[in-house]
């Protein structure tokens, strides 16, 4: 298991430095470049947190043991599902409503207000998930 997380951590680091070495060269012309070794790094990458993945799985199994029931587990599952989803629903929303605003507001400075709260409203989402997510786990 070490050699698994010590070998997606050097290939991490390894893309986050060639994107960084990449970018400050010249962009265009390292552009092809940065895409194959991406491709390169995502490729590599899955297929190692898969069998990471299968590699713990057994252990962790193994280490619940009797006292805990299979309620409990998909009680965490279900407040960790609702924070996930929620959050990605209220990154979708504020990405599409800012920049909306974003144009509306360069166009017109005077409803500044009115676009902070339909910004506001999508960032609700996660905070309602957030809420939810903290009821399932004070019911458990």
């Amino acid at each position: 298991m070490k050699y698994i997380f010590v070998s997606s951590t050097i290939l991490v680091l390894l893309t986050i430095a060639s994107g960084i070495i990449m970018t400050y060269r010249d962009y265009e012309t390292s552009k092809p470049k940065l895409k194959k070794v991406l491709k390169f790094n995502l490729f590599t990458f899955i297929p190692l947190m898969l069998v990471a993945l299968i590699v713990l799985i057994p252990d962790i199994v193994l280490a619940f043991g009797e006292e805990q029931s299979n309620t409990s587990g998909l009680g965490y599952l279900a407040a960790a599902l609702c924070t996930g989803i929620a959050t990605l629903g209220a990154g979708y929303a504020v990405g599409s409503v800012g920049s909306s605003a974003l144009g509306a507001v360069s166009e017109d400075p005077k409803i500044l207000g009115k676009t902070l709260i339909f910004v506001g409203l999508a960032e609700g989402i996660a905070i309602y998930g957030l809420i939810i997510s903290i009821l399932i786990l004070g019911k458990l």
